[in-house]
C-alpha cells in the first residue's frame, strides 16, 4: 500500500545531514517521516517541486530574540517579531526575559509572557528565564515550567527592572542551576571596566567604541569561565564581540569547562571603521569592532571555538535611537536583524568560500543543540517539518520599510545581499502571515 503524505517537497537541492543532495521529503502531521532519493515518486496530498535555483533548508533557530511584549510592545511584539522570523527562514525563536514588563524572573511573569504569545506567533516560540539579585529561589520553578535556561547580566542591563549580578551572585546561581543541569547565558561585560572607560556621549562612533572596550568583555568572560569551572554548571557567552577572548574560551573548552559561545551577524558583517558619526542605528552593546577583530571572529567560527550565530534582535522605537541628534551616549543600544540574519551571513560567508551547509549549521543545528531542542534545526526523519525554500543566488537591496519589524530602522539600509527566503514552513504548514499557527514550546518537549 502506497503511503500518502500530507506534503511532499522534492528537488535537486535539499540540505540534509548528508549535505545538499537530490531528495524527496515526505511530511505527515507536521513531522518529516520520509527522506528518499529524487525519483522515488512519493505521493502527497500537496506536492511542491523546487525550482532549479532553490534549496530546501531546515528552518533556522534563533535563541537570542528580544520580543519586548508585554510592557514595551511599541518596541516589538510577538506578531511582528515572528513574522520577521518567518520571512528570514527562522522557524523557532527563544525570547529573552528582559525588556518586557514584567521581566521573566518568576513563574507568574512567565505565564503573562506565554499568554501574550499564545495567539500571535507565526513560528514556534520558547522562553528564557532571568537571573537577577534575589531570585535564586525562583530558578528551579522556572526550570520546571519549561524555560530553556537563565539570562543574567554582569553590568547594568539597560532597564532598571532587570538588575545585574555581581560575581558572587553569579557563582551562587551557577551552583543552584548545576543541581538540575540548567544553563546560564551571560551578557559578559565587566561593570567596573565600563565605569573606568571614557564617557560615550556625542556623535563620534570611535568614542562610543572606546567606552565599551574589549577588556570589559575579556575580564567578564574570564569570570564566567572560572565560576563555571568551580561549580560544574553549563554556561553560555552571549553575543561575543571581542576576538581577544577566543584563546581563553578555547582553553576552557579544552579543559572540559561546560562552555558555549555565540556571536551575531552585526559583528561578522559590519566594521567600526565604516560607521558614520551619528549613525546610532549601529549602536549595540558590546559594540561592533574593527576589521581585524571581525576576521578573527570568523576564524573562531570556522575553528569551532564559537558555536553558533544568533541575531540578538534588540529593537526599540525609532525615537529611542535618537536619530535627530545621533548621540551614542543617549541612543538605545540594539540592532534589529531578525529577518535579515540568513542573507547577511550567507552574503559574507560565500565570499569567504564557506558553504551554505556550514551557515545553516551555525544558525540552525547549533542553536537547537544549545537549547537542547530535540526536533529542530535539522532536515531529517523524526524532526519537525520546519523548512525554508531558499534562493541562494537571488539578490536584493535592504529596505527597512519592507521588513516586518515593528520599527523600521536598520544599520543595513541600502545594503545589497544575496539569498532570498521564498517560502517558510512551520511543522509542515506554510507561513501565510495572516493566520498565526506557531506553537509555544517548553524545555524537554520540543
Amino acid at each position: 500500500m502506497t503511503t500518502e503524505y500530507d506534503l511532499v517537497i522534492r528537488g535537486q537541492k535539499v540540505l540534509t545531514t548528508a549535505g545538499i543532495v537530490a531528495r524527496e521529503v515526505g511530511i505527515i502531521d507536521g513531522r518529516i517521516v520520509a527522506l528518499e532519493p529524487l525519483g522515488n515518486a512519493l505521493v502527497g496530498r500537496e506536492t511542491i517541486e523546487l525550482a532549479e535555483d532553490e534549496t530546501l533548508i531546515p528552518g533556522l533557530v534563533d535563541t537570542h530574540v528580544h520580543v519586548n511584549e508585554p510592557g514595551r510592545t511599541e518596541w516589538e511584539g510577538f506578531a511582528s517579531a515572528t513574522k520577521a522570523a518567518a520571512a528570514g527562514g527562522v522557524t523557532t525563536i527563544i525570547d529573552m526575559p528582559l525588556n518586557s514588563i514584567p521581566p521573566t524572573t518568576n513563574v507568574e511573569a512567565l505565564k503573562l509572557k506565554r499568554a501574550a504569545a499564545q495567539t500571535q506567533s507565526f513560528v514556534d516560540v520558547g522562553f528564557w528565564g532571568g537571573a537577577i539579585p534575589g531570585n535564586t529561589g525562583d530558578l528551579r520553578a522556572l526550570h520546571d515550567e519549561g524555560v530553556f535556561g537563565f539570562k543574567c547580566f554582569l553590568l547594568h542591563s539597560g532597564v532598571d527592572e532587570f538588575p545585574h549580578l555581581d560575581e558572587d551572585e553569579l557563582e551562587k546561581d551557577l551552583g543552584e542551576i548545576a543541581g538540575f543541569d540548567g544553563l546560564m547565558i551571560v551578557h559578559a561585560e565587566d561593570s567596573r571596566a565600563i565605569d573606568h572607560a571614557p564617557n560615550p556621549e556625542g556623535d563620534v562612533y570611535e568614542s562610543f567604541l572606546h567606552s565599551r572596550p574589549r577588556g570589559a568583555e575579556n575580564v567578564a568572560i574570564a569570570q564566567v569561565i572560572e565560576r563555571a569551572r568551580w561549580t560544574g554548571a553549563r554556561a553560555h557567552i552571549l553575543h561575543l564581540s571581542s576576538s581577544d577572548a577566543l584563546a581563553m574560551i578555547a582553553s576552557a573548552k579544552h579543559d572540559g569547562v561546560k562552555l558555549t559561545v555565540e556571536t551575531c551577524p552585526h559583528y561578522l558583517t559590519l566594521l567600526a571603521e565604516e560607521i558614520p558619526n551619528g549613525a546610532t542605528a549601529f549602536k549595540c552593546c558590546p559594540p561592533i569592532r574593527e576589521a581585524a577583530n571581525r576576521e578573527l571572529l570568523w576564524k573562531g567560527l570556522e575553528d569551532g571555538v564559537i558555536d553558533c550565530i544568533v541575531s540578538d534582535h534588540s529593537p526599540s522605537t525609532i525615537e529611542l535611537k535618537d536619530l535627530e541628534n545621533g548621540d551614542f551616549g543617549v541612543a538605545w543600544g540594539g540592532v534589529a536583524s531578525l529577518q535579515l540574519g540568513l542573507p547577511l551571513i550567507w552574503t559574507e560567508a560565500r565570499q569567504r568560500g564557506i558553504p551554505l551547509e556550514r551557515v545553516v549549521e551555525w544558525m540552525g543545528q547549533r542553536p537547537a543543540e544549545l537549547a537542547r531542542l530535540q526536533r529542530k534545526g535539522v532536515l531529517a526523519p523524526g524532526y519537525d517539518a520546519d523548512l525554508a525554500i531558499f534562493a541562494a543566488d537571488e539578490t536584493f537591496i535592504v529596505d527597512a520599510e519592507k521588513l516586518h519589524h515593528k520599527n523600521h530602522i536598520t544599520p543595513y539600509q541600502g545594503k545589497p545581499l544575496s539569498g532570498v527566503v521564498r517560502r517558510t514552513f512551520v511543522r509542515g504548514t506554510e507561513v501565510g502571515y495572516t493566520e498565526p499557527t506557531g506553537q509555544l514550546i517548553r524545555r524537554g518537549t520540543a
